[in-house]
């Protein structure tokens, strides 16, 4: 059994975001790098097949020199090997594009049984990358999975729906995006660390895919600016300790007058 992982490299949730000069892009100066959280879902089911059914692990990102170690932080809980699709990032913000790219890789290093993904990746894909990289390589998919049960050739899939949830069952090879509740992913050991450094890496560039990176990028979508929200005005405190009839009256004049709810 082969299992593909698509990986993405993001900023850490926790970062203060900036925009960059460009009004294009964020500024990236002292920004933590993280494995989209989404993904470690990914990873985690594709780990769990490895140690029960024997299945070889391999991981895919694509991006800029930095993201290969993604690839080393999905080493670190386990995994076989990966591919680094080394590109400019021209690409980013165009989830058709990064689909494009990631589907190539896969054909590349292919056949799969079975292909996770994050539902989507933190920032920028709108959680488009992997349906899309299935309807390219024209296998099933299921997205936003929560549950799932493994038989002969074939999947059973669970995903949350408005008022219940829908199963799903399908055949292999098909593409599974991963939802917040379908594992609980593992922390690295300090032996996986230590190993993830010699894994083995392979780094294609996206023209070894026959691709032009350049044409791809902001073909059917590209950011035109970035913004910041405006910020929010000072809250108003109202003491009613010493006249709390008082301070309800206040609080409703504000509603009233000021916020306009009442």
């Amino acid at each position: 059994m082969r299992v593909g992982v698509l990986v993405t490299y993001v900023p850490d949730t926790a970062s203060t975001i900036k925009v960059g000069p460009s009004g294009r892009a964020i500024d990236e100066t002292g920004i933590k790098w993280i494995i989209s959280p989404y993904d470690e879902y990914a990873v985690e089911e594709a780990i769990k097949l490895k140690e029960s059914r024997g299945a070889e692990v391999v991981y895919f990102t694509y991006g800029p020199e930095r993201d290969q170690q993604v690839l080393r932080e999905c080493f670190a809980r386990g995994g076989d090997r990966g591919v680094h699709v080394l590109g400019t990032g021209a690409a980013f913000g165009d989830a058709f594009a990064i689909a494009q790219i990631l589907a190539a890789a896969l054909q590349k290093a292919g056949p799969f049984d079975l292909i996770f993904a994050g539902v989507k990746g933190v920032g920028s894909d709108q959680g488009l990358v992997g349906a899309m990289v299935a309807e390219l390589l024209e296998i099933p998919h299921v997205a936003a999975v929560t549950k799932l049960e493994y038989r002969e050739g074939g999947i059973t899939a669970w995903r949350e729906i408005e008022g219940g949830q829908e199963v799903v069952e399908l055949k292999c090879p098909c593409l599974i995006t991963a939802q917040k509740g379908l594992n609980e992913p593992r922390y690295p050991s300090l032996k996986g660390i230590m190993a993830a450094k010699k894994m083995p890496v392979e780094t294609w560039k996206v023209a070894d895919l026959g691709l032009d990176e350049g044409a791809l990028a902001g073909a059917t979508c590209r950011w035109v600016s970035l913004a910041l929200p405006p910020a929010k005005a000072a809250g108003k405190i109202l003491n009613g300790e010493q006249d709390p009839q008082g301070a309800a009256r206040e609080l409703a004049r504000l509603l009233r007058e000021e916020a306009k709810v009442i």
